[in-house]
């Protein structure tokens, strides 16, 4: 069986986060995030480039709120 590691969140001035602190922050899989993220179950990342990135006080927002669906 593979040793599974904890790895530590995203310190709290990180203001954008990538779909792995994301996937952590919601004790999901990198893929389900996308997932919610496409069928607008949670809000959609910032592209930054070609980069995929969340803005933390928004995730926490709709954390906070309940977890509604985003009205695209």
């Amino acid at each position: 069986m593979p040793e599974t590691t904890m790895v530590p969140p995203p310190p709290e001035e990180v203001r954008f986060l990538d779909v792995h602190a994301v996937a952590q922050l919601l004790s999901c899989s990198r893929r389900h995030v996308y997932r919610l993220a496409d069928a607008d179950l949670m809000p959609r990342p910032r592209k930054l480039g070609v980069l995929a990135r969340w803005d933390r006080q928004e995730l926490e927002n709709w954390f906070d709120s309940g977890c509604p669906v985003v009205e695209g």
